[in-house]
């Protein structure tokens, strides 16, 4: 088995609840930009101050709204016929944050005078980010100057800043000045400018800038207004790209002096075009009515429901707590939850990958919410239903009928003009599959079924009986050729052992479907049947397709071979390749990756873990101990679930150190690259490999199944899991397993095979068998 490279120092103090940066370094700005970011999973912020900082030092600002693009042509050197025509990129939208504060004659700047006692905190509990410092101006004037800001978790169109300044040594003039920017550009992936203001208005203490996209068409609202205390007059003015305004205070030494800005943001994907200037300026004056604490207070409240549910406890390693966590938060703050948008794969703090959704939500992301949070989950899938037209457009630029949905998109339609890597990832189609299942399983939500879930599965299906053929080399099996897997390494392959057993789940997950509208909701059935122009012939041959698909399986070696050419492949030792090239991908040409039995994330790895009911615990560690030596984890997705699989298989040193790689990824910048935007994915990786790996959780048929055990490090840990309108708390100690049914109608689930009820407010404790 391979080695581990050797995890990062840590960056931050541990500490249970916070992410607290303890002294400003220029170098580690760019960093620090993406771990303090905030956002609410409509708008997001990343980690920049108020004040701003000279172009020398690297700097990526960024104010996001999920969802809100802009369209460029995709230009390839060469013509290939079918590929997709258009970028989409999530653009940098109005920056609402700009606060500068004016001593007398000196303005603010922590890269002139000296700074005394600094931090920056993102208060994980709260939501809330803070920067707190006493600055001695280079005239000597020390002033204690502290930044509040949150994005609202209630209302998704409201974030709030203050900044509170006291005068230690000195009395006169202070002066804060606000300011929105509408001259904003992207620094990533696109050309041309994208977002171009078409009005600006203001009162004294108020504005409203308008801006639109210059191809997508889409329109970008921002109204702020401000209140201070002691109150104190402010003037407004604004230019063609600009909102300023100026509070003035005549300043007493040792006094509070605040200004709290009220920032409203909406798109004309919420609001008519006609009337979006004044809906968010009454959402910004209705905010400053009821005040900032209240605000604030609300805002809080929310997030400690929140945790009720969401909070995993550590007990015997304060850094992985603190990862969880922040991981946790993070989460939250990147999901859209209005059905109209999904999870960037950087979320929303940073620009990478373009603000594109990912099958990374189906796979990894939605886990961490269906167990918490359902409704989410069921705003995601409805997400998915609304591009379903655009997945069939894909489907027919692919020569396949039914529904193909894009591997990067925003809108539906395929973002990405890499063929090898987009239009051959087929699996996407089955984790949609999956997810639904996984949802309608876990909260017997048939409502969503009936609505939405049985037409993707049904276009799924049928995308995938056309895409397969039967093959008498094959002994008439059903096999799908040229494909991508996971794993990105091995594009255009035959018979991909994880898609086919994928697209045989989706099929049966199709006709099982077909048979409970047919059988509860019959008129429901019939109007979708017609409308979808399904035919019992049709049916039958998905049946087939399922019932003769192609499953690889090497007998000798007792594993699942990755696709037809994987076994024949060049062989490579992964630990002889030096450091500096991993990743691969940026690094090697794609014909000598491809060439070797080199893989980038988990495959079949991962096909043990989503269908592991279909496959015993012997070939499990049969394909593990295959695999495991083979795969390079170049991808931040691989290390939780071969976690999970070594948990389940025995090897507990090994899914311990995978665990590590996932948790602390970002807040230790485990790649060097966390400044690009958070990964999202392999953060609720961090939740999966607690609860399906120490804890072993699994459903199958509609039951909960556990297997836990407790680290060699560890005192305990505990965490809570929603199911069929329960709520379960699991809590892992030295010596047993306490189950806790917190709330919701009796549960039934299994402890390594043994059968458990509860009631609500019940606990039993279960040992440990011997491993």
């Amino acid at each position: 088995m391979r080695k581990f490279h050797q995890n990062r120092p840590s960056i931050y103090a541990f500490d249970p609840w916070q992410v607290v940066e303890a002294e400003f370094r220029p170098e580690y700005n760019h960093r620090n930009e993406a771990i303090f970011s905030l956002g609410n999973g409509y708008m997001g912020l990343r980690g920049t101050f108020e004040e701003g900082l000279p172009s020398s030092i690297p700097s990526t600002p960024g104010t996001y709204i999920n969802g809100i693009y802009e369209t460029e042509p995709i230009i390839y050197g060469e013509f290939m016929a079918k590929q997709p025509q258009e970028y989409q990129t999530m653009i940098n939208v109005t920056d609402w944050k700009g606060l500068k504060v004016v001593i007398e004659h000196e303005e603010f700047s922590m890269l002139t005078g000296t700074l005394e006692n600094y931090s920056r905190t993102l208060d994980l509990k709260e939501g809330v980010l803070r920067r707190e410092l006493v600055w001695c101006s280079p005239k000597g004037r020390r002033t204690q100057i502290c930044f509040e800001r949150f994005i609202s978790q209630v209302d998704q169109h409201l974030a709030y800043q203050r900044c509170s300044v006291t005068p230690l040594n000195w009395s006169g003039q202070l002066t804060i000045r606000s300011q929105v920017n509408g001259a904003v550009r992207n620094y990533h992936h696109l050309r041309d400018g994208a977002l171009e203001v078409v009005s600006t208005t203001h009162t004294n203490e108020s504005g409203v800038m308008i801006s639109k996209t210059k191809n997508s068409g889409i329109s970008v609202a921002c109204a702020v207004t401000h209140t201070t205390s002691p109150e104190t007059s402010i003037m407004g003015s604004a230019t063609s790209d600009c909102l300023d305004f100026l509070a003035r205070f005549q300043v007493e030494e040792n006094q509070v002096y605040t200004l709290e800005k009220f920032v409203a943001m909406a798109t004309s994907r919420d609001v008519g075009e006609m009337h979006l200037g004044g809906f968010v300026q009454r959402l910004a004056q209705r905010s400053a009515t009821k005040g900032y604490a209240l605000a604030k207070q609300a805002h809080v409240q929310f997030l400690e429901k929140f945790w009720e549910d969401a909070d995993m406890v550590i007990e015997g390693d304060l850094a992985l707590q603190q990862g969880v966590r922040f991981n946790a938060l993070q989460l939250l703050q990147s999901t859209g939850r209005d059905g109209k948008t999904n999870i960037p794969a950087k979320g929303l703090s940073g620009e990478y990958y373009e603000g594109h959704y990912f099958w990374d939500t189906e796979t990894y992301i939605i886990p961490f919410f269906l167990y918490n949070r359902p409704e989410i989950v069921r705003k995601l899938l409805e997400y998915r239903y609304s591009i379903l037209d655009a997945a069939r457009e894909n489907a027919k630029r692919m020569r396949d009928k039914g529904a193909f949905f894009a591997w990067r998109t925003i809108n539906g339609h395929e973002a990405s003009g890499n063929f090898l890597g987009s239009s051959v990832q087929y699996h996407i189609n089955a984790a949609i599959a999956y997810a639904i299942h996984k949802y309608v399983e876990a909260t017997d939500d048939l409502g969503f079924l009936v609505d939405m879930g049985a037409e993707i599965l049904f276009e799924t299906a049928r995308c995938w009986a056309h895409r397969g053929v039967f093959l008498e080399s094959r002994g008439g099996k059903f096999c799908i050729n040229e494909v991508c897997g996971p794993d990105e390494y091995k594009p255009g392959v035959n018979n991909n052992c994880y898609t086919n057993y994928m697209a045989q789940f989706n099929l049966r997950l199709a006709l099982k479907a077909r048979d409970t509208l047919a059988g509860q909701y019959p008129e429901e059935f019939a109007e979708l049947k017609e409308r979808l122009k399904l035919t019992d012939e049709e049916f039958a041959l998905w049946q087939r397709c399922a019932d003769e698909m192609y499953l690889p399986f090497h007998e000798e070696l007792g594993i699942h071979p990755q696709d037809d050419s994987f076994l024949y492949k060049d062989p490579i030792d992964i630990d002889s390749i030096p450091e500096e090239e991993i990743p691969l991908v940026a690094n090697w040409h794609p014909l000598v990756i491809w060439r070797y039995q080199v893989i980038k994330q988990a495959d079949v790895i991962l096909l043990m873990f989503l269908l592991g009911d279909q496959f015993t615990l012997k070939e499990k560690k049969a394909n593990f101990d295959y695999y495991e030596p083979r795969t390079t984890h170049d991808s931040s997705l691989s290390p939780a679930i071969y976690s999970i699989i070594a948990a389940e298989v025995g090897y507990t040193e090994f899914a311990y150190n995978y665990f590590l790689q996932t948790v602390r990824l970002d807040l230790d910048d485990y790649n060097r690259n966390a400044w690009q935007g958070l990964h999202t994915a392999c953060m609720a990786g961090s939740w999966m490999g607690i609860v399906n790996g120490f804890a072993g959780m699994r459903t199958s048929q509609g039951k909960l199944q556990f297997q836990p055990f407790l680290p060699e490090k560890w005192q305990s840990y505990s965490f809570k899991v929603k199911f069929k309108g329960s709520k379960l708390q699991v809590k892992a100690a030295p010596n047993q397993v306490e189950y806790t049914l917190l709330a919701g109608p009796d549960l039934s689930f299994l402890h390594f095979g043994q059968p458990v009820t509860l009631a609500q407010g019940e606990t039993v404790a279960m040992s440990y068998p011997s491993r």
